[in-house]
């Protein structure tokens, strides 16, 4: 019995640890490009991710895009697999703004949680040099950009970066795609300036060291009766 407690305690006192244990990884493109206005042939940029494993539990993308008009952007990232998950669509666009947000591009942080980038402009945001700046929810919209606004007002986000929470580490390795389109004439053209990809994993719990350290105790355990007879 109370080599049996040891051991519980020990289990208890490693889980905490494992699960606090979190590896952040970031990857940069700076390799500035201008968007065309009202071209859906857009901007495509990549990272290359290596070394990857254990458990996904966060992507995040920091997006600098200067001028243009934020209701004409369209943005998406895809995993090495394909599966995509929606950044932004036509921020704005309902049933009563057909055009969307007039500001002037985004230095923004989208996450998989948080408040709807698609409605930013009702949670008051700061907008600094003409860019919404912040930490927001991604789109998820995934419908096409070029729906009408009462399509936009019934669509619920289901594709956003909550996507990839729970792939497998190793599955994440490989090409990450970053693709933006301004698709809506006017309003000049935006530049893409940088983007950064975030991809937070835990580690596998490293379960032999739990069992070297019950052996260990078990062993000691044994060694104690057995200098009692």
């Amino acid at each position: 019995m109370k080599r049996n407690a040891i051991l519980t305690a020990l289990l208890l006192a490693a889980a905490p640890v494992w699960a606090q244990t979190v590896v952040s990884t970031s990857y940069t493109n700076s390799t500035p490009a201008s968007i065309p206005d009202g071209n859906p042939v857009g901007v495509t940029e990549q990272f290359t991710v290596s070394g990857l494993g254990g458990s996904v539990t966060n992507v995040q993308v920091q997006l600098d895009i200067t001028g243009g008009f934020t209701g004409d952007l369209y943005a998406y990232l895809v995993d090495p697999a394909g599966q995509m998950a929606v950044l932004l669509n036509r921020a704005g666009v309902d049933g009563s703004n057909p055009f969307g947000y007039s500001d002037a591009g985004f230095n923004i942080k989208l996450a998989a949680t948080g408040n709807d980038i698609h409605y930013y402009d009702i949670y008051t945001p700061t907008i600094t040099g003409g860019q919404l700046t912040g930490t927001w929810a991604a789109d998820g919209r995934s419908i096409d950009p070029q729906s009408a606004g009462s399509v936009f007002a019934s669509t619920s986000p289901t594709a956003g970066l909550n996507l990839y929470n729970g792939l497998n580490g190793g599955d994440v390795n490989g090409i990450w795609t970053l693709f933006i389109a301004d698709l809506a004439t006017g309003g000049g053209s935006p530049t893409f300036s940088s983007a950064v990809l975030t991809i937070m994993t835990v580690p596998e719990p490293q379960t032999w060291v739990m069992l070297g350290g019950g052996l260990a105790v078990f062993c000691l355990c044994r060694s104690r009766r057995g200098f009692k007879r």
